[in-house]
């Protein structure tokens, strides 16, 4: 079932019920995605280099909440990130906020996701560099993920995290072995403390009883770390929800289907089409926001830090990491078919045997 045609459907129930509470991004996903692979959109000429056919394919929305959109920003994410995958083992440490602290990341999510990530990200680094720990600069991707396996709010932010350490005074990769990375009680202790304090210098209010409760910190083995990069990219780009999870709508409501988190069966989910499509709009995020940062070692900036390691750990580095866009297909001579045009509207360019093509860009 296609989200936009659930997003038709249901549109104008959405609105009389939502509009009043909806922020100005969530009515823009909802819209590029109505959009999406329609002429409304614009559409991108094509010509076949040896025969000169035409031909005209709707653009994608483009927008990272759709679940039809940026497989190839996806694709390209992961192969970036698996080329500074080191040859050690890896963690994947989730860090939960409180029930308690939900309403305020949804009515401040801007400066709660910032504020999560660097207080989330600071304890991790903290606690590492203490010479009863690991001693040094760890390196960790982050990627923030807003919704449970039922789409209901529950922030949460993954990180992968190597079992090692660079002491940056010696040039020494310290190893962590075995199946412990850090301690979770002063981890989560810290964590708890970092971010009730941001919060409390941007004037969110939260309950106090917030201090006293025992915060969830989940510290998961990796392995190679190449499975968690590929599981953290499944919502970063394309939306909370696969078109192929929505199983029905019938009688003004839709059921999706997931995986319970506990008993790892398929478990499904029926509301009606209004309700639903506020789920979906509920995890979209700030325009420009990042969800997925690079922290330590890893980040951008420490690139010759990265490639020490690299030397230091002989990791095999894959050359050329970028990968090629999905191409259009000539008909009638199976040639590649180069893009003339984007955003056209005007039907005029084809000529000839062309004829606008039903294959989406």
């Amino acid at each position: 079932m296609k989200i936009k045609d659930i997003i038709e459907e249901y549109l104008p129930a959405f609105e009389r019920k939502y509009s009043h509470e909806l922020l100005p991004g969530q009515f823009g996903a909802l819209y590029s995605m109505l959009r999406c692979r329609t002429a409304d959109s614009g559409e991108i000429l094509v010509e076949c280099p040896d025969c000169g056919r035409r031909e005209l394919h709707p653009h994608s929305c483009g927008h990272r909440s759709c679940p039809g959109c940026q497989n190839h920003e996806a694709t390209e994410w992961i192969a970036r990130r698996k080329a500074k995958l080191l040859p050690v083992h890896y963690f994947l440490v989730t860090f939960t906020v409180p029930s308690g602290l939900r309403p305020a990341a949804y009515h401040n999510q801007r400066v709660f996701f910032e504020a999560f990530f660097k207080a989330s990200s600071e304890a991790l680094r903290e606690l590492a560099a203490d010479p009863r720990h690991l001693g040094g600069e760890i390196g960790m991707t982050g990627v923030l993920h807003t919704n449970s396996r039922r789409l209901d709010l529950h922030p949460h932010i993954h990180y992968i995290v190597p079992a090692g350490a660079i002491d940056r005074k010696r040039n020494l990769w310290k190893r962590k072995g075995g199946d412990y990375l850090l301690p979770h009680n002063p981890l989560s202790r810290l964590f708890r403390g970092k971010l009730l304090a941001l919060l409390k210098e941007q004037a969110i209010a939260f309950p106090e009883e917030l201090y006293s409760v025992k915060w969830n910190i989940n510290f998961e083995a990796a392995g190679s770390g190449e499975h968690a990069v590929e599981y953290l990219a499944k919502y970063l780009y394309r939306g909370v929800i696969g078109e192929k999870s929505i199983i029905a709508n019938e009688d003004g409501k839709v059921t999706f289907q997931y995986q319970d988190g506990k008993t790892r069966r398929m478990d499904t989910r029926t509301l009606p089409g209004e309700d639903f499509l506020m789920l979906v709009v509920s995890h979209v995020l700030p325009k420009g926001f990042r969800r997925a940062r690079d922290y330590g070692f890893l980040h951008g900036n420490a690139s010759r830090t990265l490639k020490l390691l690299q030397l230091i750990l002989q990791a095999e580095v894959p050359i050329g990491d970028k990968s090629e866009r999905p191409f259009f297909k000539c008909p009638d001579c199976g040639r590649q078919m180069r893009i003339v045009a984007r955003g056209i509207k005007d039907r005029t360019y084809l000529k000839g045997r062309a004829s606008p093509a039903k294959t989406a860009a």
